[in-house]
């Protein structure tokens, strides 16, 4: 991956409302074409740790997220692990794959994947933030929450990052 382009880290900036931190590139384009998941190093600046290798960044496609797990998804998707042995070993393949990735740009001992993997459903954001950057068929509970989100790109770009006056934390759009 490139170092990001300025545009990109500006629309993140204000997609986020703060500047993106150990931000490497955009994993993923919205259909817009802003990101809408980026890579982060496996360490901010200062050295901590931070395992979220993929990271969602429209607050759009965040907000459609957060409606899903507030109506019980992560609970249905974790007691469907616990009876369906083949979905537990999709799962863990996903869990096993988030990590290579992952070490490819450091190694963080001791750090599982994000998300819960694989043992239960904590964070759909992290889920689907991997389905988009790698590719359906890889994680599939992420895969899942995708075919039940709307299309949050449907009203246009969820920011501007060439209007000079937007500043992060005050979204020119929603």
């Amino acid at each position: 991956m490139t170092a990001p382009d300025p545009r990109d880290v500006r629309a993140v900036g204000l997609q986020l409302g703060r500047a993106p931190r150990a931000m490497t590139g955009v994993a993923h384009r919205c259909p817009c074409t802003l990101p809408d998941v980026v890579e982060t190093r496996p360490r901010l600046d200062d050295g901590t740790p931070f395992p979220t290798l993929y990271y969602l960044t429209c607050p759009r496609l965040a907000s459609a997220i957060g409606t899903l797990e507030a109506d019980g998804l992560m609970r249905e998707q974790t007691a469907r692990l616990a009876e369906d042995p083949e979905l537990r070993e999709r799962y863990d393949a996903a869990a096993r794959d988030y990590v290579a990735r992952r070490d490819a740009l450091e190694v963080l001992e001791n750090v599982p994947a994000q998300g819960g993997m694989p043992v239960r459903v904590k964070c759909l954001h992290v889920l689907v933030a991997h389905s988009l950057a790698v590719g359906r068929g890889v994680n599939p509970f992420g895969d899942e929450a995708l075919d039940l989100l709307p299309e949050w790109w449907a009203k246009g770009p969820c920011v501007d990052p060439d209007d000079p006056d937007a500043l992060p934390g005050k979204r020119t759009r929603s």
